[in-house]
């Protein structure tokens, strides 16, 4: 990796050559002659591009010689403005031009320190270690404070150590404001590994601090970043990443077409972070079915007079009675208000129960299909090739069958999180729905059995079964064609909210 001169000329190299990878979210699979001439079709096409380190790198280093030659100072200095402003050239720009002292006192870039160059022999003190020192042992930075070198790399070194704020490190003389440049760094720091840690901080400021349409991939151990650009008119923002993590670009979980960031962070929140006796203390404390429809509600005033805000029922918040001018409770009446309130609860944990487990069994699904897949792409291709005497070109059709499953899996999980906070008042929406996703998880079930079970049969089979192998093609390309429909039938209704639901529609 290079670095910077001492005149302030920033380098920011690499060995990886420069690559932009434009990204669809989701394949959508063909027919066969489809697949045979490589046409496969795409879903819309998102406007976001996945950026490499060298990529990022680019774009620093154009940002900084912008700044740099509208306002005429060299690169270090730039970067120290970028980064206090959080590479918003714009910004720069503006405020340097608006009143430049005092941004360059904000800032901490100071009129340089002119310092006589004609006795460089007179031993000057360092204000740290308080030894005497040649002129040439000595380093500064715009201030002229001087310190040794080594009391320079020591201080450097462990602000490096101490995490990003080493990007803004400043003079070591307390009352002073003056900010370290990169030249004083590249100059000062020899051991590589401190050097190649700044230089990562630096990388990923540009992302974390800069603009808001990049953001890092938050799959453990990536280094790529997204850009995202516009979505054409949707609220999708499902992306893949280069290392093949799918997530959601505006709240970095995992990617959870067709139900809204809100809903994964309530349904995570709910059922992932908190531990399910937390959950069910909440729910006996704070929550009540309305007696009426049955709507929860939650307590949060003092009265005990309640009115649901669906039907405009008035009861009694501790015993659920219709409310009246006279109502009282405070008579104990036996055990049929505790046995109620045990009902309710078993109720309501039953309920979230049947969402949660299929919710987890469809990740566990989708994390199995993931596995299968990568053995098919591995093995089974190589052996079905030899054993049917085709290309494994001519197979692309049980990789597509894998990767619609995978999909399949991850819409079909996300559906139970919808049908959990769907009202359970909005009967005609509740059967639609779950008609919908009836249809699809049947039609998704076929096609996991046929490419899970049956190819199966034809990776372990000795005997010449080509005739067979062909009917198996056909069958395995007509479910994947059907169970995609089914699901973008699912995807198109729950983006939409249900909206077109009709009583007629439900079956």
């Amino acid at each position: 990796m290079d670095y910077s001169d001492d005149d302030g000329t920033l380098y920011t190299g690499s060995g990886e050559e420069n690559l932009y990878s434009d990204h669809t979210a989701e394949s959508d699979y063909g027919t066969e002659e489809d697949m045979h001439n490589n046409s496969t079709s795409k879903r819309a096409q998102l406007s976001y591009v996945v950026l490499k380190e060298e990529d990022i790198r680019e774009h620093q280093k154009a940002g900084v010689e912008q700044v740099s030659m509208v306002l005429s100072i060299n690169q270090v200095e730039a970067i120290i403005l970028l980064l206090h402003y959080q590479w918003s050239s714009s910004k720069v720009e503006d405020e340097w031009f608006t009143d430049e002292d005092r941004v360059r006192k904000t800032v901490g870039i100071l009129k340089e320190h002119v310092v006589d160059l004609n006795n460089q022999e007179v031993n000057i003190e360092c204000e740290i270690c308080f030894e005497s020192y040649l002129y040439k042992e000595i380093a500064t930075v715009s201030c002229g404070h001087p310190f040794c070198k080594n009391c320079w790399t020591s201080y450097i070194t462990e602000k490096i150590n101490n995490g990003p704020g080493c990007l803004m490190i400043k003079c070591p003389e307390p009352s002073c404001s003056a900010v370290v440049g990169q030249n004083m760094i590249d100059k000062l720091i020899t051991i590589e590994e401190d050097k190649e840690k700044y230089y990562r901080y630096f990388l990923r400021s540009y992302v974390k601090e800069g603009r808001n349409n990049i953001k890092w991939c938050p799959s453990p151990g990536c280094v790529y970043a997204v850009d995202f650009g516009t979505t054409n008119g949707t609220e999708n923002y499902d992306v893949t990443c280069l290392c093949s993590y799918e997530f959601c670009w505006n709240c970095s979980e995992d990617a959870h077409r067709p139900v809204n960031c809100d809903m994964v962070s309530k349904w995570i929140t709910k059922h992932i972070k908190d531990n399910e006796s937390k959950n069910t203390i909440w729910i006996l404390a704070n929550t009540k079915p309305c007696p009426n429809c049955n709507c929860h509600i939650e307590k949060n005033q003092g009265c005990n007079r309640m009115t649901c805000s669906i039907c405009n029922h008035s009861y009694c918040w501790i015993c659920l009675c219709t409310y009246n001018g006279g109502h009282t409770c405070h008579k104990f009446e036996g055990d049929d208000e505790t046995k109620f309130k045990k009902k309710r609860a078993k109720k309501t944990i039953d309920r979230y129960m049947h969402y949660y487990e299929r919710w987890a069994n469809n990740q566990s699904s989708r994390l199995k299909a993931m596995e299968d897949l990568k053995k098919l792409q591995v093995v089974q291709l190589k052996k079905l090739s030899v054993k049917q005497c085709i290309s494994q070109t001519q197979l692309q059709f049980t990789v597509d069958a894998w990767l619609q499953i995978i999909e399949c899996r991850r819409v079909l999980k996300w559906s139970y999180s919808y049908g959990y906070y769907l009202p359970q008042e909005e009967r005609t929406k509740k059967q639609f729905f779950e008609y919908l996703q009836g249809e699809a998880e049947v039609g998704l079930e076929r096609l996991h059995h046929c490419a899970e079970e049956e190819l199966q049969h034809f990776v372990d089979e000795t005997d010449d079964l080509s005739t067979d192998f062909d009917d198996f093609r056909k069958k395995l390309i007509g479910l994947t064609k059907v169970t995609k429909t089914y699901f973008e039938n699912l995807v198109k209704a729950l983006e939409n909210d249900l909206a077109d639901v009709a009583v007629d529609d439900c079956k």
